[in-house]
């Protein structure tokens, strides 16, 4: 450094790399939170299939449904109850009665997520 030159970036310089950098946002986000997505409705829909699975075997086990889902985590059928990824929450699960009125507790689950899912069905019918 002589005769009191600086060395560094000039903001053309700055500028560009800024221009570019966003270029590539511009690319990568709109790919970035719809596999956000999927990845949650994945994780719903492996969470359904595995409690129902266990409600399914706690009715082979007992003769009854559980009563409530925190009855599952008691007779050490779930180490804990699943969180509903698209709330992400484990309050806002939906219980389902059997269908059979002379029986009580819960047959089934559903999620309690507002909205549809990228197949374009409610995820409370899933």
């Amino acid at each position: 450094m002589t005769n009191g030159a600086r060395r560094g970036f000039t903001l053309i310089e700055l500028l560009v790399v800024l221009g570019i950098i966003a270029l590539l946002l511009t690319l990568a986000v709109p790919r970035y939170f719809p596999s956000v997505d999927r990845t949650k409705e994945t994780v719903l829909a492996d969470n359904l299939r595995n409690m129902r699975g266990v409600i399914d075997q706690f009715y082979g086990d007992t003769g009854r449904y559980p009563e409530s889902l925190e009855q599952l985590v008691e007779k050490k059928y779930l180490r804990a109850l699943p969180v509903d990824p698209i709330t992400e929450s484990t309050a806002s699960w939906q219980l389902v009665p059997p269908e059979d009125p002379a029986q009580t507790g819960v047959a089934d689950i559903k999620s309690g997520a507002p909205g549809n899912g990228q197949n374009g069905k409610p995820y409370a019918e899933w």
